[in-house]
């Protein structure tokens, strides 16, 4: 690994130390509107369990606590973390909104527990997608969503057939240009688990 693909990895992949919480006021800043777009697709209500993988400082996970029961934030950086949890202090407080450390391909929940999974610019960075994928069905609930939005730059190449491979109905993709000069435009995957209980 390169001195480049270092720092990186420090920034954004698993964000630790000075050059993390760098990167981490970078993620706010860039994929915020975003995260706020894909908590407005994904239709939360009620008492609906939220899975945030890679909620990075937590501004998707403020957004959909507006909306749903409860948010779980799965992020494999500690420094992120403690970054929402600090954001997010009088949610955590009131157990609207979970922290969990962890990752895509194991994201420590049970079997069926929650109704909606969204990853907002880390599924590039996931050492397995298909782990990844395999993981948010094993804990979506039977008629589930799944919204998955990335920088279309950095898409990997055939994401929306991945995601259907991998049992998912009605799956569709989209792109969207975020209003802020910080965002380059977004590649968003949806789809859903069978609505049968099988």
């Amino acid at each position: 690994m390169g001195v480049l693909d270092e720092v990186l990895m420090k920034a954004f992949a698993r964000p630790e130390g000075a050059v993390g919480r760098a990167g981490g006021w970078v993620m706010a800043r860039a994929n915020g509107a975003t995260e706020k777009y894909l908590v407005e697709m994904a239709g939360l209500h009620g008492k609906e369990q939220v899975v945030v993988l890679g909620p990075g400082p937590g501004i998707g996970l403020r957004a959909a606590a507006r909306y749903a029961g409860v948010v779980v934030g799965v992020d494999p950086s500690k420094e992120m973390l403690l970054v929402a949890k600090r954001r997010l202090r009088e949610l955590v407080e009131s157990g609207k909104v979970e922290l969990i450390h962890g990752e895509a391909a194991d994201t420590h929940r049970p079997d069926r527990s929650a109704s909606v999974v969204l990853s907002v610019n880390n599924v590039q960075l996931w050492p397995d997608r298909a782990a990844g994928l395999a993981e948010i069905k094993r804990i979506l609930k039977p008629g589930g969503r799944v919204l998955i939005s990335v920088h279309e730059r950095w898409a990997p190449e055939g994401l929306a057939d991945e995601v259907a491979a991998r049992g998912f109905e009605d799956v569709v993709s989209k792109t969207w240009q975020p209003p802020t000069r910080t965002a380059g435009r977004a590649l968003i995957v949806k789809g859903h688990t069978s609505s049968s209980a099988s």
